[in-house]
């Protein structure tokens, strides 16, 4: 027993290790746009059972049964995908989802991804781009933006008007779609603030924003993360101190040990 007791614990240092993994994570993404955070959900491993419940030992049976268990493990991690705080930005480019919802975009090769980032920015074709390190990304359907464009607009529904130089009055050039989804914590996390469809997601259903459930469109706000700095610290401290104890029964297991083979001496 005192051997299990070692596999036992390392199990449970093990699934502890991942959800640190997960919590640094959240921390590291406190600054990043529309990030969700994720949460590490553990489950226990099978028992060892040495009497069953209701068994007929000796009569009358038994109430109870005896088992002991083998560890744990981490059964999933979870998105959260609550509605993030909003700052206001004064950029014309730059929009937030109120609600359900997310942009699609697309990269140069076809692919298809989601997001619930708005900093938008042109790229050099006049297209609407969703910036990252690596590569900008079309907002699909296409939306381009004209050179002599003075002032930008974006209604709650989505609309695009652009006032050109030497108009009086704007003009609809195009309407961003927001793509919902049956399932979205079933939706696959790509890294660069996007996300990829799954069979535990669904396919996307593009709808006008503020119609079938999807939110609104915030001109000129960015929806913020929803991490909880202060949550995650606290998750923080309880995981290193679950993480010592389940080394301390290591430790005394590993003692234990040691003492059973001084009998034989």
């Amino acid at each position: 027993m005192t051997v299990q007791a070692l596999y036992t614990a390392s199990t449970g240092m093990q699934a502890l290790e991942s959800k640190l993994d997960v919590i640094a994570n959240n921390l590291a993404n406190v600054g990043t746009v529309a990030y969700k955070k994720d949460r590490a959900n553990f489950e226990d491993l099978f028992y060892r059972h040495y009497v069953v419940p209701g068994a007929e030992q000796q009569a009358p049976q038994t109430g109870v049964g005896t088992a002991v268990g083998l560890g744990t493990r981490v059964s999933s991690v979870q998105t959260n995908f609550m509605q993030g705080a909003f700052e206001q930005t004064n950029r014309e480019t730059d929009v937030a989802i109120v609600g359900n919802g997310f942009f699609q975009v697309s990269d140069s090769a076809g692919n298809i991804y989601y997001s619930r980032a708005g900093n938008f920015s042109i790229n050099a074709d006049g297209e609407l781009v969703l910036g990252s390190g690596n590569l900008g990304r079309r907002v699909e359907p296409t939306i381009t933006i004209p050179q002599d464009k003075e002032s930008l607009s974006i209604r709650p529904d989505g609309t695009v008007l652009v006032k050109q130089v030497g108009q009086q009055d704007f003009q609809q050039i195009g309407q961003l779609q927001l793509a919902i989804f049956r399932n979205p914590e079933g939706l696959m996390k790509v890294g660069d603030n996007l996300y990829s469809p799954s069979q535990a997601s669904g396919q996307a259903n593009l709808v006008t924003a503020g119609e079938q459930g999807a939110g609104v469109i915030q001109h000129q706000f960015l929806e913020q993360s929803n991490v909880e700095p202060v949550r995650e610290l606290i998750d923080l401290i309880q995981t290193q101190r679950n993480f010592e104890l389940n080394s301390q029964a290591v430790q005394t297991g590993d003692q234990m040990m040691q003492l059973i083979s001084s009998l034989r001496r």
